[in-house]
């Protein structure tokens, strides 16, 4: 088989190649908006350019003879679809179905899709499951709702097997060269905090958690990569396959923990983290089930949160070489 990965130069989608690389012919397409191609293993090929190009789609599909398509490009900072949503429904949502026109017309009978958890909300549940109501609270979640819907739909239609993979909170790193160079999420936040030696900030401490602060599903990029391959597996063998799955590790940490754990592994003597107001929409507490990925993949997380949280410092580090060790 020959897998076509898309994004594949980003942050997820590189540790997705680089443990797709040992098993499976690859091609990667991405437009380096947010990717880096030194993050490739030696001989995979990179395409420049844009799902949306459709003429550029038919031509790497025919010329890499691809049989499977793992789609991860998109957009996914949720404040910048609020501002955005006209960009981010043309990224993710035309996107996709620009990229779904030419698999189905390429005859490709594999498709595996990105998602995301922010696709449920706020649900006020102990665990989230896959059949747990989607009301997402950003334009950025309904992108990944609607393009679940569209996989779903086309695979019907055209006889494709297909997956969504709804992630939790992704931290970590494989190795510090493929560490997460955004400042979006709360480990490489509290990083930035703490390396400009000012407080970490904790938005909320008067939830209904045991600390009062907000309870999230945190799994290691490394344990994302692998769901991708078990994933990929299932599709080349189960034509038939129709899956939607949650991965998580199916355990919350509060963001007091988290922090904690942060400022235990960076050593830090900064100031101490500070508290301020709720964010809006922030949900107290957002937990996977993990019973159907287990079931359908035979699969489970296998990396704990100071792991991420060691991996992640040293990718830090080496991109900010005057940090201390």
């Amino acid at each position: 088989m020959t897998w076509l990965i898309t994004g594949g130069a980003g942050y997820i989608g590189s540790h997705v190649v680089a443990q797709m690389a040992g098993e499976e012919r690859l091609v990667v397409l991405d437009d380096l908006s947010t990717g880096r191609a030194d993050r490739l293993p030696e001989g995979v090929p990179l395409v420049v350019g844009s799902v949306l190009d459709r003429e550029l789609l038919d031509r790497v599909l025919a010329d890499h003879a691809v049989t499977g398509i793992v789609h991860i490009a998109g957009k996914k900072q949720v404040a910048e679809s609020v501002e955005r949503p006209l960009y981010y429904y043309r990224e993710n949502v035309d996107g996709l179905r620009t990229l779904l026109e030419a698999a189905a017309g390429a005859g490709v009978r594999r498709f595996l899709f990105s998602s995301s958890a922010a696709v449920y909300g706020m649900p006020d549940v102990d665990l989230v499951t896959e059949d747990t109501p989607c009301l997402p609270l950003s334009p950025y979640g309904e992108t990944k709702l609607a393009g679940e819907w569209l996989v779903a739909a086309t695979g019907r239609a055209h006889s494709m097997a297909t997956a969504s993979l709804r992630y939790f909170n992704v931290a970590g790193a494989a190795s510090a060269e493929l560490a997460d160079e955004g400042v979006f999420n709360l480990v490489p936040m509290v990083f930035e905090r703490l390396e400009a030696d000012e407080a970490p900030r904790i938005f909320g401490d008067d939830y209904p958690t045991p600390d009062g602060t907000c309870v999230r599903d945190y799994v290691h990029v490394e344990d994302i990569a692998s769901a991708h391959v078990a994933a990929a597996r299932r599709l080349a063998g189960d034509p038939a396959a129709e899956l939607v799955l949650n991965i998580g590790r199916g355990e919350g940490a509060s963001v007091a923990e988290m922090v904690g754990i942060i400022l235990d592994v960076t050593g830090s003597t900064g100031p101490p983290p500070v508290t301020g107001a709720r964010r809006p929409g922030d949900p107290a507490r957002v937990v996977a089930s993990v019973d159907r990925i287990a079931a359908e993949l035979d699969w489970s997380a296998r990396h704990g949160i100071r792991t991420m949280v060691e991996s992640a410092w040293a990718g830090w580090r080496l991109r900010h070489p005057g940090v201390p060790a």
